[in-house]
């Protein structure tokens, strides 16, 4: 037998032995791996239950709807009533007059030369 043979000789042997160490080790690896899982399991079944989840409970019956006599607020309130004007037949008072005509040019609705001119007309100048 020459070189040939002897490197086929070889190379089947080494070829047989990768073989044989690869299936020990996936068997090896299986048995690791069911013992691995027998282990979790048996844990999984001795841990204590979980606590259940708490719910919230319902509230009590008088919170549950509003009572028959409520009625919610009106949205907007009623608009202010205006100011009593004088009655047509009465004079009205020069000194009211001239102080509504400062709290209209006060709050802007009037300007200088409107409250001079419409003081002027309640003076009669």
């Amino acid at each position: 037998m020459g070189l040939l043979g002897m490197m086929a000789r070889t190379a089947v042997v080494a070829g047989t032995a990768t073989a044989v160490s690869g299936r020990v080790a996936r068997r090896q690896q299986n048995r690791y791996q069911q013992k691995a899982d027998a282990e979790a399991y048996q844990q999984e079944q001795q841990a204590p239950e979980p606590e259940p989840q708490y719910e919230q409970a319902p509230p009590p019956p008088q919170y549950q709807q509003a009572p028959p006599q409520y009625a919610p607020p009106p949205q907007y309130a009623p608009p202010p009533a205006p100011a009593a004007a004088p009655a047509p037949g009465a004079e009205p008072n020069l000194a009211d007059e001239i102080q509504r005509l400062s709290t209209l040019k006060d709050q802007g609705i009037l300007s200088e030369d409107e409250f001079s001119a419409a003081k002027s007309k309640l003076l009669g100048l």
